[in-house]
C-alpha cells in the first residue's frame, strides 16, 4: 500500500511538469518527438524536469542529444512548440533566437555566449487595473498545449536555434525557486530580412535568481509583471 501510494505521487509529479518534444510550422506539429527539437536530458525527456537553477549551461538548451532534422519556415511566419501534458503552471513563455555560424553545424553547435535575442514573449495581461493572479486571465501560456510566436520579418535568413522557455512561477516564493522549462528547435528561415536583432545575450547570464520577473510573492499582491531578459526585438 505505501509502494503504490509512493508510486502515485511520483505519477502526479511527474504529470505536473512538461516539455517541449515538437515544433510546429506552418501550422503543422512535427510527427514525432524530438527530431528538430533537441532531445533534452533525461530530467526532462523522461521525467518532465525544469530547471531551477539560472546559471546552470542547462539554461541553453536543457543539454541532451545532437539535433536530428530541421525545419524550414519563412520570415514572418508563424512557428510553435507543443507542451506535452499542457503547460501546467502559470507563469510567461518566451521565445529566444541565436543564428548559427555559416561554418559550424546547426546540429551540434553550443550557442554560448552572446548569441539569443528575444524574438517573442507570451506574459501576463493586466485585466480591469488589479492584482494579478495566477490563472489563465492573467496568464494566456497556462494550460496551453501549443504556444507561439511570429518570427519577425526582418530576421536575416539562415540557420537558426530557437529556444522556447516557459517558466512556472508558482513556487516562486523566494529566489531560486522559479522553474524553467526550455527546448531548442532547429529552424532554416528563408525569405529574411536585413535587420541586426538585439540585444543579444547568453544563457547562462541574461538572468540572476533574484530578477523580479523570477520571483512571486504571495503577498502582498502584484499589480504589474515584467518577465526576464531583454525586450521583444520586433526589427
Amino acid at each position: 500500500m505505501k509502494f503504490s501510494l509512493c508510486m502515485l505521487l511520483v505519477a502526479a509529479t511527474a504529470q505536473a511538469h512538461y516539455k517541449f518534444p515538437r515544433m510546429i510550422a506552418n501550422g503543422k506539429p512535427e510527427s514525432a518527438d524530438w527530431l528538430a527539437v533537441r532531445k533534452t536530458k533525461v530530467t526532462n525527456s523522461r521525467d518532465n524536469g525544469g530547471i531551477s537553477d539560472v546559471n546552470s549551461s542547462d539554461m541553453r538548451c536543457f543539454g541532451g542529444s545532437p539535433g536530428k532534422a530541421v525545419v524550414t519556415v519563412a520570415a514572418g511566419d508563424t512557428l510553435g512548440f507543443v507542451a506535452s501534458s499542457g503547460i501546467m503552471h502559470f507563469g510567461p513563455c518566451q521565445f529566444y533566437m541565436a543564428r548559427v555560424p555559416d561554418d559550424k553545424d546547426i546540429n551540434t553547435w553550443e550557442p554560448a555566449g552572446n548569441v539569443w535575442f528575444k524574438a517573442g514573449s507570451i506574459s501576463a495581461v493586466q485585466t480591469g487595473g488589479g492584482a494579478l493572479s495566477g490563472n489563465e486571465a492573467t496568464w494566456p501560456a497556462y494550460h496551453k498545449t501549443q504556444v507561439s510566436f511570429k518570427i519577425p520579418a526582418n530576421v536575416p535568413s539562415g540557420k537558426y536555434l530557437v529556444r522556447v522557455e516557459s517558466i512556472a512561477l508558482h513556487l516562486a516564493q523566494q529566489p531560486g525557486g522559479a522553474q524553467l522549462y526550455v527546448a531548442c528547435g532547429q529552424i532554416n528561415l528563408t525569405g529574411g530580412g536585413n535587420g541586426t536583432p538585439g540585444p543579444l545575450v547568453a544563457f547562462p547570464g541574461a538572468y540572476k535568481a533574484n530578477d523580479p520577473g523570477l520571483i512571486w510573492p504571495n503577498s502582498p499582491p502584484r499589480t504589474s509583471y515584467t518577465a526576464p531578459g531583454p525586450a521583444v526585438w520586433e526589427g
